[in-house]
């Protein structure tokens, strides 16, 4: 059914939703994006589903935005370009609303996207071998649909170190800016994780849900004005000369002017 995930259910009502573009360090293509959004909601009406891994196959968790798709939606109509942006926010929306635990097991790479995954995911753990980094910034990009739950997720004063800089960072920092949960050795990530599904199978599924509901509620805003804020901006900076020049370069493995 899928061709860029893969999800697995066990006996418990554990699923693990992998990303499953090795080859691609889990680059969020358009598919990727659909299929992540499709499952997110079959998970989602799921009664024998108790908690949700997100994880990511081969070398990396996720590398971000694939430049591919986004050459696409910089070369597309406004149509294609809006349609684009809504579709990522969408996917972040479905996953960040899912009312069951999310947990995130991240190793290699979490870029940019990657990035706001661990955001939307109520536990995010990390082995101390991970890379970061918010790197949109160097490609003429910006955090755009990521932004509200990564902001929601470290606060301003931390987002503000490495939310437009686009430096990477290592797990210990990852943990000081409130984005990983837990740090552990790549060898101790599963049992890690295990150790967070623990709890909740022990839960009744029905409050879980209401309690991670009303958690939402009184967390920071992120309403629909805000998600529509985040596209917004996201096709701002496609339709700008930047981001054409920052992917160029990236293609033709070059620096972009602004760095010459």
């Amino acid at each position: 059914m899928f061709e860029t995930i893969r999800v697995r259910q066990d006996a418990r009502g554990v699923a693990t939703l992998w990303l499953a573009r090795a080859e691609k360090h889990n680059a969020l293509s358009r598919q990727m994006i659909d299929e992540v959004t499709e499952a997110a909601g079959q998970l989602a009406r799921d009664p024998a589903v108790r908690v949700v891994v997100l994880a990511g196959e081969g070398a990396s968790f996720c590398a971000g935005g694939d430049l591919g798709w986004m050459r696409e939606q910089i070369a597309a109509d406004a149509e294609t370009r809006r349609a684009g942006a809504q579709a990522l926010a969408g996917m972040l929306a479905a996953l960040n609303g899912l009312p069951k635990p999310l947990i995130a097991r991240v190793h290699g790479n979490a870029f940019g996207g990657g990035v706001g995954m661990m955001a939307v995911s109520d536990i995010a753990l990390a082995a101390d071998t991970a890379r970061f980094g918010l790197t949109e910034v160097k490609l003429g990009l910006i955090p755009a649909t990521i932004g509200p739950y990564v902001l929601a997720r470290m606060g301003e004063d931390k987002a503000r170190r490495v939310f437009f800089s686009g430096r990477l960072f290592d797990a210990a920092e990852a943990e000081r800016l409130n984005l990983a949960a837990q740090v552990v050795a790549p060898e101790a990530l599963d049992a890690a994780v295990e150790a967070e599904i623990a709890p909740f199978l022990l839960a009744a599924p029905g409050a879980v849900a209401a309690a991670k509901a009303q958690c939402r509620a009184l967390g920071p805003r992120l309403d629909a004005a805000v998600i529509e804020d985040s596209i917004e901006r996201l096709v701002a900076v496609w339709e700008g000369a930047e981001a054409p020049e920052g992917i160029a370069a990236f293609f033709e493995k070059r620096k972009p002017g602004w760095q010459e």
